[in-house]
């Protein structure tokens, strides 16, 4: 991924940004005070992607502050995952915004063009688990990649993912997103050729543990190839897809 660092030093090469400059914006302060949080103005410079808040937990006024920092600081573009409806309809007050309510995402600004070098496919076990797919595959969509869905797709029918064979040849990186007994991330690890990342799902009855059964499952996937993230974390399963699908992109 092409990271606003490397971008900083080909505009001085290239003489787009004047040393004195580039200087100025490698001294500005790594992070921001507001007293409730410290915004990390200094993330997209050190890893290719800017701050995400976590809107979980926070006051409709604490997001809103935190995004009025983050446009202070000339972030144009901004996502917040696990935001409520409530919560959105009050941030959109302040602060112009799109929302998703599947998702639970927030997005300020615009969306992309995907400069990814192929395509995340993003596949659910069931319809239950498309809230946590959509934070997936908009988390990816937010930060540069094309996305494919493939929904309700589970071992209980496997037909219905044999018929999409060719988008799953054909993946950059797959996400394989189910809850109780979690076995289509094994299921698309032995299809597959490219990385998988599963995402285990609190869908399921009492002895699905809330998710810890497909957790357990999927750790112990005899597909190679095949990694796990938290239980319901669509949003890391989001970005880690995108770091893969843009790794040897640009350089």
């Amino acid at each position: 991924m092409e990271t606003e660092a490397r971008k900083l030093l080909e505009a001085v090469r290239n003489g787009g940004l004047s040393v004195d400059d580039a200087l100025m914006k490698l001294k500005t302060e790594p992070f921001e005070d507001i007293g409730y949080a410290k915004v990390d103005t200094h993330r997209k410079l050190r890893t290719g992607a800017a701050e995400v808040i976590y809107g979980a937990g926070k006051t409709p006024e604490q997001i809103a502050g935190i995004i009025a920092k983050m446009r202070d600081c000339g972030q144009e573009r901004i996502l917040v995952t696990r935001l409520s409806e409530q919560a959105y309809e009050a941030v959109s007050e302040t602060a112009a915004m799109s929302y998703d309510k599947t998702a639970k995402i927030g997005i300020v600004g615009s969306m992309p063009a995907p400069d990814g070098i192929g395509k995340v496919v993003v596949a659910t076990g069931g319809t239950s688990d498309i809230p946590v797919a959509e934070e997936a595959a908009l988390t990816a969509e937010f930060l540069g990649s094309e996305v494919v869905r493939l929904y309700d797709v589970g071992v209980a029918g496997l037909h219905r993912l044999l018929a999409h064979k060719e988008e799953i040849m054909s993946a950059t990186v797959i996400i394989a997103i189910a809850g109780m007994e979690g076995a289509l991330a094994s299921v698309i690890g032995g299809l597959a050729d490219c990385p998988v990342i599963a995402v285990p799902t609190s869908v399921g009855y009492g002895a699905a543990f809330g998710g810890l059964s497909a957790l357990l499952s999927m750790l112990n996937s005899c597909a190679s190839g095949v990694s796990v993230v938290n239980i319901d974390n669509g949003f890391g399963a989001g970005y880690l897809a995108n770091m893969i699908n843009h790794t040897g992109g640009h350089r």
